[in-house]
């Protein structure tokens, strides 16, 4: 098959980054690039998918990963797995031609964090405000990679979704569920919580946002739910106004530089200072121009308040919020790439450390996979599950739909991907956010069988 008909194939499926805000994969596989990475690090604590996923779909990974180089040209393929995913490193040895190879990452955050894994796996920097494929790589995840090679070889369209359920649960786990199902039942999957009251974060510890409700439904892009004690530290930091945040830094920054000397990105060679970025904010945008724009270039990674400040202000959420206000005005960031920290590879921050000063240390359990079939009364599909616009509805309510029936277009000329039903059922409602469907009372004899072909199963 030509790179024209794999992209085509994987955009018919719907397929996106799974490991983050979920870009559609098939513009990313009309691209040409040199080298094509995959990214397995896994680094946020108490998350355990990718790892699992390939140990025992290996197969499926390494032939998204062929597939993924033929599309782009790439002459070199790359998979970056931490030293400790043993059984995945195991599987994939023996099914790798030669022209991949693994590379083997030291257990540090954020070794995931795509411009440090490029980094690290290739010794190739991103420039500031730049993407992969300014320097001729691409990336994805390995549960993309496993959605590209089912998409491609058996039409299979992404249905389901792979997530860790852990922290304060009774048994942790890592589940395949349909896509919209509630988190509510997926967190009941792991028997529920053992703290009362608790609160949740979709996604990892460092890096996940705060849910306002267990209503919300699973999507592509959803890598797990920790719960965790309301008065946890990384609850209330999370609840902490902006307001609050700015008041602290005000009065209590010390501009030690911490926060800089210990920032992924700045060690790097990116200038992006949050020491100078809380200055800055605090005294009336006072410094250069291109130190509050270089705020840009922040990937979230929150070390600098988990970590590096020793009187517990937040950089990043400064960071997020001129992210904010600069994208609204249309501001743009146009740094240099700087020389490097020569002692870059020793500031990042090994997990077995991070683990205990994010005060995890009681949740840090296994979450073994569980592919059981799982089959929600009904799910909500969000027509927005990726980067980009909005996918259009193409059902009506009272329809009937079957699972992998394409219920939701991209959006013409825009970027998206396409959204396909989860179930079989009924759509119940059509509104601005989602596609509400109803499982069918009676499933056809062959839909538990797709069930399972989509669960990976």
């Amino acid at each position: 098959m030509n790179a024209a008909g794999i992209s085509d194939r994987v955009r018919a499926a719907g397929v996106v980054g799974a490991g983050g805000a979920g870009f559609p994969t098939h513009v990313k596989l009309s691209a040409r690039a040199e080298i094509y990475l995959v990214n397995g690090a896994e680094c946020e604590p108490l998350l355990k998918v990718d790892q699992q996923l390939a140990a025992k779909y290996a197969a499926d990974l390494a032939r998204g990963l062929a597939l993924a180089m033929e599309s782009t040209g790439a002459r070199e393929g790359i998979v970056a797995l931490k030293a400790k995913y043993a059984p995945a490193i195991e599987a994939l040895t023996p099914l790798l031609p030669d022209n991949v190879r693994l590379h083997i990452l030291k257990d540090v955050y954020p070794a995931g964090d795509e411009v440090v894994s490029i980094w690290m796996a290739t010794g190739r920097r991103v420039p500031p405000g730049g993407i992969p494929l300014d320097i001729g790589v691409v990336v994805s995840n390995v549960q993309t990679l496993i959605n590209v090679a089912r998409a491609v070889d058996s039409g299979a369209p992404v249905t389901h979704r792979t997530l860790t359920v852990s922290g304060a649960v009774a048994a942790p786990l890592t589940v395949t569920v349909p896509v919209g199902t509630a988190l509510r039942e997926v967190v009941s999957l792991a028997g529920g919580p053992t703290v009362a009251p608790a609160a949740y974060i979709n996604g990892g510890p460092m890096m996940g946002r705060l849910l306002d409700s267990l209503d919300e439904p699973v999507t592509k892009t959803t890598g797990g739910i920790i719960a965790l004690p309301e008065k946890h530290l990384l609850i209330q930091r999370r609840r902490r106004s902006m307001r609050a945040e700015l008041s602290i830094a005000r009065t209590t920054c010390e501009q030690c530089r911490l926060c800089t000397e210990l920032c992924p990105r700045h060690i790097i060679g990116h200038e992006l200072p949050p020491h100078l970025i809380v200055r800055a904010v605090n005294y009336n945008s006072v410094g250069q121009p291109s130190v509050l724009l270089s705020a840009l270039t922040c990937s979230e990674c929150a070390l600098c308040e988990a970590w590096s400040c020793p009187v517990g202000i937040s950089p990043m959420r400064i960071n997020r919020s001129l992210k904010t206000q600069f994208r609204a005005s249309g501001g743009k960031y146009a740094g240099t790439l700087r020389s490097a920290d020569p002692i870059a590879a020793h500031r990042l921050v090994p997990v077995s450390r991070l683990i205990p000063r994010l005060g995890l240390g009681d949740y840090d359990r296994k979450a073994p996979l569980d592919e059981t079939p799982c089959r929600p009364g009904r799910v909500a599909l969000k027509l927005r599950q990726h980067l980009g616009a909005p996918a259009k509805a193409v059902v009506a309510a009272g329809e009937r739909v079957r699972l992998g029936q394409l219920v939701a277009e991209i959006a013409e000329g825009a970027l998206g991907a396409r959204i396909h039903a989860s179930i079989d059922g009924v759509v119940d409602s059509v509104d601005a956010e989602a596609i509400h469907l109803l499982a069918s009372r009676e499933p056809d004899q062959n839909s538990g069988e797709r069930g399972k072909n989509e669960a990976g199963k």
